[in-house]
């Protein structure tokens, strides 16, 4: 059983950076990949980015590749998304997210609210 905490959200301007936290309790994080989503209002849920469980692997969405980057230190059991040039259609609740066993990703944080301001 995994159980994840966001921090880090906030109000920035547009072009300017943030940096989320996600903290992790349980024994299986260091063997889980991790991920960021997020959901805009009015929208569905959407893939962000994710690290496999070493952090040699990542994957990005288009809409944010070279703009922000995923990583995870497994000594602190904490995963990281930082994001920079930061556009108003980054707006949105981001949640960690990271797979159980089954490959899937079943453990979910409460989110953290980004906003970019124009």
């Amino acid at each position: 059983q995994v159980q994840l905490v966001e921090s880090g959200g906030g109000l920035v301007q547009a072009g300017g950076s943030l940096r989320l936290s996600c903290a992790a309790s349980g024994r299986t994080f260091s063997s889980s990949t991790m991920a960021w989503f997020r959901q805009a209002s009015g929208k569905e849920r959407e893939f962000v980015a994710a690290i496999n469980r070493n952090g040699g692997a990542t994957s990005y969405a288009d809409s944010v590749k070279g703009r922000f980057t995923i990583s995870r230190d497994n000594t602190k059991n904490t995963v990281y998304l930082q994001m920079n040039i930061l556009k108003p259609d980054d707006t949105a609740v981001y949640y960690c997210a990271g797979q159980s066993a089954r490959l899937r990703y079943d453990y979910w944080g409460q989110g953290t609210q980004v906003t970019v301001s124009s």
